[in-house]
């Protein structure tokens, strides 16, 4: 979950990974959770040829998703504050990734394997999933279900066939992303997988994480030596690039200038990546 603040653009990072597929289909949940969101779609035209899909709900809070990467990128409250950070000179198109909003990492997180920085998945244009997967009614929220199935360009650098389904709810206070892997191939795989979530805060120095404290981590800024927190919140001063071990279901930032605090829950993803670049 990255953060991202103000004046020197900093930002930070949580990141959830995963990991194996048989052929069947695997659930992931996270749930992010501030003041508000969620409620009617719309598709508007972009010039580069990506409409966003517009998610609003009646409180005045909304959410846009891209086609390409599958990618969040804006996540506003009833007040039409802006929630997630996305660089000024992201661009929206391919070949490159969009910095920002929340990036769908797959089939790798990291440099944790073969594949380039955090797979291909946040790379390629997605489309819109005429016969999604069932899940949970979606009673009260606005939603979009997006697809992305291997391409033969895909099976030369990683040869499984699959199909990567991602549901986008929003609803009051809360942004839900469900996504569920299907191993479409004869054999097992696996896989790291990641959503990089990257939260508007005020400044890094006025920011605490709550919820990792006592966990072992990996220091990727330490040669990704492993040690174990020992703060009773996380607090920044400085970069970090660390990767949480078994973390809890509900962590908090809390950002104590804007008085305004991220509850995330999850659900299926064991760790969580930490990282703050200045």
């Amino acid at each position: 979950m990255p953060i991202h603040g103000r004046a020197s653009d900093q930002e930070k990072k949580l990141e959830w990974r995963k990991g194996r597929a048989s052929p069947s289909a695997k659930t992931i949940r996270s749930t992010v959770r501030p003041n508000s969101v969620t409620m009617s779609l719309n598709s508007a035209p972009e010039p580069d040829k990506f409409p966003p899909v517009i998610l609003t709900e009646p409180s005045g809070s909304s959410a846009e998703v891209l086609l390409y990467g599958g990618q969040v990128v804006s996540w506003k409250n009833e007040l039409r504050e802006e929630l997630l950070f996305v660089s000024s000179k992201a661009a929206r198109k391919p070949p490159k990734a969009i910095r920002g909003g929340i990036a769908v990492c797959f089939p790798q997180f990291g440099n944790f394997g073969s594949l380039e920085q955090h797979g291909f998945a946040r790379n390629r244009v997605w489309s819109l999933d005429s016969d999604p997967s069932p899940l949970p009614p979606t009673d009260n929220q606005s939603s979009v279900d997006l697809i992305l199935k291997s391409k033969e360009e895909d099976m030369k650098a990683w040869p499984h066939r699959f199909e990567l389904r991602l549901r986008v709810s929003l609803r009051a206070g809360k942004l839900i992303l469900i996504p569920r892997v299907r191993n479409t191939d004869t054999k097992p795989f696996s896989f790291t997988f990641s959503l990089s979530n990257y939260l508007s805060v005020s400044d890094i120095s006025e920011v605490r994480l709550e919820g990792l404290e006592t966990l072992d981590y990996f220091d990727n800024l330490m040669g990704r030596e492993r040690f174990t927190e020992q703060a009773d919140a996380i607090t920044f001063d400085g970069e970090i690039d660390r990767v949480y071990l078994s973390t809890p279901s509900k962590m908090a930032v809390i950002d104590h200038e804007k008085k305004r605090t991220f509850v995330l829950r999850k659900d299926g993803m064991p760790d969580a990546g930490s990282s703050t670049n200045n």
